[in-house]
Formats: C-alpha cells, structure tokens, sequence
C-alpha cells in the first residue's frame, strides 16, 4: 500500500511560462466509500483507488492499464470528465503540480505538493493562496 500525503492549494497569479506540462482527462467511476478514477495522462492511461482522506494522507493504490481500457472506463464515469493541464514547478527542491482546469471547471488552478510526512517543512510559493486540503 502507497500512502499519499498532500496539501493543496488554491492559486493566484501563477505563469506556466517555460513549465514542463501533461494534458489529462479523468473521470471518476465511484466517490463511495473509496475514490475510483481513470486518468488519460498525455499517451498513458490509469486507474488510481484512493481511501478515506485522514489528516493530510491517504492510501492510494495506481495502475497503469491499456488506452483501449481507459476509453471504455471514461463511458462509465459518474460525473462529466475532468480535462485539465498539469504544469511542474520546482520550489527549494520540491516539485509542485499545479492543474489549470478546462470545460465545466474553466477559470480554476489548483495545486498540490506531495510530502513525505504530514509534518514535513515547505516553502509555500507566492501564488499559492488558500489551503484546500481536504
């Protein structure tokens, strides 16, 4: 088991200027108990189960599964797909991802970075602006 332990944050101000980037769509196939979501990342395809969110973490199992798959699964989905582009930022040595979301959730950015403990220290960037963990 792979335990997650993210914080995120709304954003304000940020420049995607000469960031490496993915383009994705997700849907989410299940909210009940459990998050169970396929993902579509530029030319590969998962499918990611997250548990209960508890403080900062999460257990989160992902797989990578055939695009053929995916397709299939996005037909399922409980909610529209989610389409949005993931842009990398490095900040004192911690990488941020941080999603600039198209269609329905136009207008929103969003960002996470992945810690290796809840406790962990980390710079927070100037154009991240409210927490929304959780």
């Amino acid at each position: 088991m792979y335990l997650e332990i993210e914080r995120k944050y709304l954003v304000s101000g940020f420049s995607t200027e000469g960031l490496r980037f993915k383009k994705m769509k997700q849907a989410y196939l299940a909210k009940e108990g459990c998050t169970l979501r396929v993902r579509i990342a530029d030319d590969k395809a998962f499918l990611t189960i997250k548990g209960k969110t508890e403080g900062f973490s999460r257990a989160e199992f992902e797989y990578e599964i055939p695009m053929e798959d995916a397709n299939a699964m996005m037909e399922l989905a409980i909610y529209p797909p989610v389409i949005k582009t993931r842009y990398y930022a490095e900040v004192d040595g911690k990488t941020w991802e941080v999603d600039v979301f198209e269609g329905e959730n136009e207008g929103l950015v969003m960002a996470e970075i992945e810690l290796n403990s809840e406790n962990e220290e980390f710079t927070l960037p100037k154009w991240a602006a409210e927490e929304v963990t959780g």
